[in-house]
């Protein structure tokens, strides 16, 4: 749950592409809703955001720059495809019916994110 600047970014990148966003749930969770053209179904795709307890100590210039914590496993991958998956669905390609649910989760590395979001 300290994931608050990664949600800023998150949920400031949403509301450019002109979703509906939800901020602070389950703590620093972000959802952005993409309304289709008509009512339809509602799909979700969601990605965690939360980095792991560990000191990166690659040299290279995507290491992470706050001490003891480090994107491991690949959320840091996880919510960049997301935010693009949003941006192209806004943008490009919007759904006829229905909407997509966007939801940015904290805490997956059992810290209960989930549950505190449902």
């Amino acid at each position: 749950f300290e994931e608050k600047r990664t949600s800023d970014i998150v949920a400031s990148h949403l509301e450019k592409l002109g979703l509906e966003v939800k901020r602070g749930l389950g703590r620093t969770g972000v959802v952005g809703i993409l309304r289709g053209k008509q009512p339809g179904a509602t799909i979700g795709l969601r990605a965690d955001m939360d980095a792991l307890p560990i000191h990166d100590q690659k040299d290279v210039a995507y290491r992470s720059t706050v001490d003891g914590k480090m994107h491991a496993c690949g959320h840091d991958a996880h919510t960049s495809m997301l935010m693009g998956a949003a941006q192209f669905l806004s943008q490009v390609e919007r759904p006829e019916k229905g909407n997509v649910v966007f939801v940015f989760q904290p805490a997956e590395e059992g810290g209960g994110g989930a549950q505190v979001m449902i």
